[in-house]
């Protein structure tokens, strides 16, 4: 078995927050309420729905709107999928590290696939990354460990000998359960009031080239 290198996708892989907010300032439109500047709203993107109707709405997951608001918000960022998402600067420097290299690459999010699978088309990554394990993929997702261990497996790859990229705690508990190193993408969104040092990853990388030098440490 050899080693792999997977990502996260929003805030790690993908800067999908600009369209991620642009759907929640037409959620909050809709229902008549101000709309939030992005670089406010940009920090709980990494928390999908939850976060941002936190950050927008003060509404928890056991609020009784909480399904319908959830329903809405994704049918707004749906029509904004494509708009402003790309790679983070630098990582198709990374990527294409990674292929001359035969260092196999995979995506594992709990976004559903429904996103997922066209981005990641869209943007020209089908045909380059060996495995997309979505959010619903399988019965479980991160933190769970079982869609990153899904992904080693599916890539002949050893989890000790691989590492798993993300933006938040929940990444690294699930990495820290699947027995692979973990570093963290600070340009990714992380809140003020969150300490990612706190979470004691493997690894923690400010740019997507710093992903590089941590490849050679994988064998």
């Amino acid at each position: 078995m050899h080693s792999c290198i997977l990502f996260d996708l929003d805030g790690t892989l993908l800067d999908t927050s600009h369209d991620l907010v642009t759907a929640l300032n037409q959620l909050l439109k809709k229902n008549q309420l101000p709309t939030i500047p992005f670089h406010i709203a940009r920090p709980y993107a990494g928390h999908g729905c939850r976060g941002l109707l936190k950050i927008g709405m003060n509404i928890d997951h056991d609020h009784p709107s909480y399904p319908t608001l959830v329903h809405e918000l994704l049918d707004f960022y749906e029509k904004h999928l494509f708009d402003a998402t790309r790679l983070f600067s630098g990582m198709d420097i990374v990527l294409t590290h990674l292929e001359k290299n035969n260092i196999p690459w995979g995506i594992v999010t709990n976004k559903p696939k429904r996103f997922t699978d066209p981005l990641v088309k869209k943007l020209g990554l089908a045909q380059r990354t060996s495995c997309i394990i979505s959010g619903d993929t399988l019965s479980t997702r991160k933190p769970n460990p079982e869609t990153i261990l899904h992904a080693c497996n599916l890539l002949n790859a050893h989890p000790q000998h691989s590492i798993y990229i993300g933006d938040t705690e929940t990444d690294v508990i699930a990495s820290k359960a699947a027995g692979i190193k973990s570093l963290i993408a600070l340009y990714g969104y992380i809140r003020e009031d969150e300490n990612p040092y706190d979470w004691q990853a493997t690894g923690y990388i400010k740019n997507p080239e710093e992903i590089i030098p941590w490849t050679e440490k994988t064998a």
